[in-house]
Parts: C-alpha cells; structure tokens; sequence
C-alpha cells in the first residue's frame, strides 16, 4: 500500500490520474492564457459599453457542461492525484485548486458580478481582473508541469 490507500487505487490508477490531471491543468491553463492574450486585448480595442457588455456575454456563455466540466473536473483529478503522496502531486493540487479554482471563486466571479451590476465599472474590471488571471493561468500552468513530474518521478 502507498499513501495509506487500499493497493486497488496504486498501480496504474494514481500514474493515470495524476496524467489527467496534468492534461487538464494544462488546459486550463490555455484558457486563461487566451483570454489574458487575446480575448481581453480584443475587449479593450472596443468602446468601453461594448466590451463590458462582450464580457458579461461571455461570462454567461462560460456557464456550459464543457467549460465548467473541464473546470471542475481538474479540481477533482487535482485533488485525488495529490493521495498519491508525491510532494509534486501535492503542489500541483495547491496550485490549480488555490490558483485556477480558488481565484476564481473569490476574486474573478465577484467582479463578474459587479460588471453586471454596475455601468462604469468596465475600466476598474481590467485594471483589477487581468491581472489576476494571469496568476490563474500561471498556476494552472505550474500545477501542469508539478503533476507532469510527479507522473515522471513515479
């Protein structure tokens, strides 16, 4: 038995999830990486009441089983990959789940919230939201590589 588990989830179970899990964080990774990279830059080229209003657009079509699948899903494989025991498993779970998940439910959601709620709000939005998704794609990048390793060093 590795990690304190039953030996039916070592063997093949963890090196697999511990893949998907780098796979997933990768690919949210490229999400993030879009829109710090284009969709934003996009926006800003638009009058400031049309690109709020993009936004909110998007942010409502994101509410989709494939986007939110993805999302939720690497937050789960994230987590169970890290009952591996490998300490790189375990920072790319801190990473994705503090990183990808964790700011986004508290720092992204709520200013998506206030760019429905508020006019004028859009160039507070950039100047506070851009930033802050690229931390998002940077850790979800580094939790990629962390779970890569932890696949390698198995």
């Amino acid at each position: 038995m590795e990690a304190g588990l039953p030996a039916r989830f070592t063997g093949a179970v963890f090196p697999t999830v511990t893949v998907i899990a780098a796979l997933c964080c990768g690919m949210m990774a490229g999400v993030f990486f879009a829109f710090s990279a284009m969709v934003v830059p996009g926006l800003r080229r638009l009058a400031p009441e049309e690109g709020a209003a993009a936004m909110r657009s998007i942010n409502t079509a994101l509410l989709n089983p494939a986007f939110l699948g993805l999302f939720l899903a690497t937050a789960a494989v994230s987590a169970l990959a890290a009952f591996e025991g490998d300490p790189w498993a375990w920072a790319g779970a801190a990473l994705y789940l503090l990183g990808g998940l964790g700011l986004t439910a508290a720092f992204h959601v709520p200013r998506n919230g206030e760019l429905e709620r508020r006019p004028g709000y859009w160039a507070t939005y950039l100047r506070q939201w851009v930033p802050a998704n690229h931390v998002r794609a940077v850790a979800s990048l580094a939790a990629s590589a962390s779970f890569a390793l932890a696949a390698l060093h198995r």
